[in-house]
């Protein structure tokens, strides 16, 4: 490769030639101790402060750029010293205005000559000479200036190239079909090329970073390998923090350590293959519910030799393939000595019963439990509750609950928000309330979710007071109203009997944004329908109508059931057909249904409605189950009404004792059944 020196005197006399420029700043300063004084000033030259400052300043450019060609330098170095000699020129005719340009040219040389032997320091030093303190300031204020019009320069370059890349006019032709025109476009075009840019330039300084770290990781001397430790004679001592554990005593504890870790971790099943194979292939194709099962798992069991861990990995793989095979195997197993069952074993079962609402079962292992001397600890007790919980068996639950504080559990959020489930179904919900206000003072904050159980039960029981409590509560929680709370509070004013307080709730839900919609109509029709107000409901819909609304299913429903009520059996025969082109009329209308033919003596429809209720006994309320027992027993469906009263009860509902002694009429002394209306 050429030297600099060699390239600058051949680029510098062209250069010197053909610059010219005006001069710009004064800097009234002696250049070189051969250079003639300025009259106005007498400036010695003195030694270069910070020579590398220069070097590093011009290499700025070529930073972690490899090896490049030699055109590459050559042509990097001609552009800098162009632009440098340019910015130079003025600086020195204004501070030397008298001297001719010859004089001019020859020190701009001597300059030239020192700067590159600050840049490449294969130049030779004895041609360069020292520069004054306040000339490296000039110097190097050139050099900044001509570095940052040489990165600009580039930039721009660069940015051209990525204006018209491919991903830039893909992002241009879409932001065109969106409608984006004008300088908005060309800032936006601008500015992706730009990324784009910035994107490239990342990812190509991490392959310079990455080149560089190889090239160090190669040229590291290789690290020298221990193959033997020297001999060590003595005792040796082991003391932390003063503790010598070299005492004896602390490898009988690393030895109870090490038995307590084998029993904690799980070891590794063995492999099933021939004989066992063939045993667990047998297990697989067996019916839960009518074959023995328990000779195959011991055939299994002899020929693999099985273990608890065996068993584990066994139940899993039969989980797999069949739930109700795994449920069954595993109940059996709590009696397999090999199999070694423990507390967990009969928790994970009850749980598991629990979760497919097989509540007998469930308590079937409870029983086994407790039978083989295991007490149900914290973790079984809490499954217990969320599954009473779940099924409204009050009684139990709180049981449960009770259990756990028993054995010094703190109730967490799940176990509350359980509990007060329990309350809610069991039409309790001032309960729960309590319980929510015992969350609070242990700083367990109650979900929206629980708040809204308790607001539902108080709003379908009628109890105002409560529900409106809820409403504070929840406004003093954070929690707004929603169109959902405020339908509830107007079912509490409708179920309490009072339609104008309900009325007043509605039309205010309606200034405060929430627009009405059919389970909040339903709501309010039902609370005119409580006081037989057709007048009021008809104008209700009708100005609801007005403003866009179509009653939707809840409220036909409702007006089915205010029509059964008076017993006008075709015109809710016509809403019940506008329901069924609207979509599924909700199962709680066959109560409705069920107590409409009954009191007509249609006793076929009648029964045919209260199949559908039969079916979904468990979700009917205990006020439901009256009206179904009275509708029966008015129509003389003595033997219905008694199954259902039945139901009621093993239901956990209390019967009233009006109902009681109706019954205890209609069976004793027959009633005659009601003509039947025409259709």
């Amino acid at each position: 490769m050429r030297t600099l020196s060699f390239l600058l005197l051949r680029r510098t006399t062209s250069l010197l030639s053909i610059i010219r420029r005006p001069l710009l700043l004064p800097l009234h300063r002696s250049l070189h101790v051969d250079a003639p004084s300025n009259p106005t000033s007498q400036i010695l030259i003195h030694p270069n402060p910070n020579p590398n400052s220069l070097a590093s300043s011009s290499n700025h450019e070529r930073e972690g750029g490899g090896e490049e060609e030699e055109g590459e330098e050559d042509a990097f170095m001609t552009e800098f010293l162009s632009r440098f000699v340019h910015s130079i020129r003025p600086v020195l005719a204004d501070a030397y205005p008298s001297l001719p340009r010859q004089t001019l040219d020859s020190m701009l040389l001597l300059i030239c000559r020192r700067v590159v032997s600050e840049v490449d320091p294969s130049a030779d030093p004895s041609e360069s000479v020292e520069l004054s303190e306040d000339l490296w300031k000039a110097v190097h204020e050139a050099s900044r200036s001509v570095h940052e019009a040489m990165r600009r320069d580039r930039v721009r370059n660069e940015l051209k190239k990525y204006l018209h890349s491919d991903d830039v006019k893909e992002m241009c032709r879409f932001a065109g079909d969106v409608g984006v025109r004008g300088d908005m476009m060309r800032e936006l075009r601008f500015k992706w090329a730009r990324e784009k840019m910035e994107e490239v330039e990342f990812y190509r300084e991490l392959e310079k970073i990455r080149e560089s770290e190889s090239k160090e990781e190669e040229a590291a001397p290789a690290k020298v390998a221990v193959e033997v430790l020297p001999e060590r004679k003595g005792k040796i001592k082991y003391k932390i923090y003063g503790l010598d554990l070299s005492d004896k005593k602390w490898r009988e504890v690393a030895e109870r350590a090490e038995e307590a870790e084998g029993k904690i971790l799980q070891e590794e099943a063995k492999p099933v293959v021939g004989r066992s194979k063939r045993a667990e292939e047998k297990v697989y194709g067996l019916n839960w519910k009518t074959d023995d099962i328990m000779p195959v798992l011991k055939e299994w069991a002899e020929a693999l030799g099985a273990r608890r861990v065996d068993w584990l990995a066994l139940l899993e793989r039969i989980k797999e393939k069949n739930v109700q095979l795994y449920l069954k195997v595993a109940e059996l197993l709590l009696t397999e000595e090999s199999f070694e069952p423990n507390i967990r074993d009969f928790s994970k079962l009850i749980d598991a019963y629990s979760k497919a609402d097989k509540i007998q079962d469930a308590e079937r292992i409870l029983n086994k439990m407790t039978e083989n001397g295991i007490e149900p600890d914290i973790l079984t007790y809490i499954i217990l509750l969320h599954m009473y919980s779940k099924v409204g068996d009050l009684d139990r639950a709180k049981d449960a609950f009770e259990s756990l504080k028993t054995q010094g559990f703190q109730p967490d959020l799940k176990a509350y928000t359980s509990m007060i489930t329990a309350y809610v179904k069991a039409g309790h919900p001032k309960q729960g309330e309590n319980l929510t206000r015992e969350m609070e003072a242990r700083d367990i904050r109650p979900t929206k979710e629980i708040y809204m159980e308790l607001l539902r039960s108080f709003a379908e029981q009628g109890q105002v007071d409560g529900a409106q409590r809820i409403m504070n509560t929840m406004q003093f929680s954070g929690i707004q109203p929603t169109l959902e709370s405020s339908t509830l509070l107007v079912e509490a004013y409708g179920q309490s009997g009072d339609p104008d307080q309900a009325r007043g709730q509605f039309d205010q839900m309606r200034k405060a944004g929430h627009k009405p919609d059919d389970q909040c109509t339903a709501s309010m029709v039902a609370a005119y329908a409580k006081k037989n107000l057709l007048d009021k409901a008809l104008d209700l819909l009708l100005t609801l109508e007005q403003d866009g609304f179509k009653p939707g299913i809840a409220t036909k429903s409702v007006l089915v059931d205010w029509l059964g009520r008076l017993q006008l059996v075709e015109e809710a025969e016509r809403v019940l057909e506008e329901i069924a082109v609207m979509g599924e009329a909700p199962f709680q209308i066959h109560v409705s249904l069920c107590d409409m033919y009954s009191r007509a003596g249609n006793e076929e429809k009648a029964k045919k409605s209260l199949k559908v209720l039969e079916g979904k006994k468990r979700l009917l309320r205990a006020d439901q189950f009256e009206r179904i027992v009275s509708g029966l027993l008015a129509g003389g469906m003595v033997e219905d009404a008694k199954r259902m009263y039945q139901s009621m009860q093993g239901l956990g509902h209390t019967p009233s004792e009006p109902l009681k002694v109706t019954l205890m009429a209609a069976q004793s002394i027959p009633r005659q059944k009601p003509g039947t209306r025409r259709w």
